[in-house]
């Protein structure tokens, strides 16, 4: 497994986790009106220090010293990755723009710091696009 495999690892099970916890401070929050209180954030702060001491020892460790850091394919794949995930960004703006619309309607509002957190969402889905077209595209091995 190669940096870049490596890192799409990274960024897909960082991403999952960011959205995990923010659908469980969610429904605190939001569903069951009330705190998650102390206990319920510790297992929160445990992944994340985990994520945060994790990509020093799985990132900077090559199998093989004659591993060298990116070759063709390598860009070829990040390249096609960038351009799914930047396909994926303009479809969920569309949908960003017109979900709400059918949810408030025409004449409705939405909150202010509703929108961080549809930025922040399409982010997060971003960067899962990204990753999962990097692994796909290593799994498929040499039928590129």
């Amino acid at each position: 497994m190669n940096k870049t495999q490596k890192g799409a690892w990274l960024n897909l099970s960082g991403c999952l986790i960011c959205m995990a916890s923010f659908g469980y401070i969610y429904l605190h929050f939001f569903v069951l009106k009330k705190g998650p209180g102390i206990t319920g954030i510790w297992p929160l702060l445990a992944a994340y220090c985990v994520f945060l001491v994790l990509p020093i020892v799985f990132l900077h460790k090559k199998q093989s010293p004659h591993e060298v850091a990116k070759d063709e394919r390598d860009s070829l794949i990040e390249k096609r990755a960038v351009i799914a995930a930047f396909v994926s960004v303009w479809i969920l703006l569309f949908a960003a723009t017109i979900i709400p619309r059918f949810i408030v309607g025409v004449d409705g509002s939405i909150a202010v710091w509703c929108l961080a957190f549809i930025n922040v969402g399409i982010l997060f889905i971003v960067m899962l696009v990204y990753s999962i077209a990097i692994l796909v595209q290593y799994g498929k091995g040499s039928k590129l």
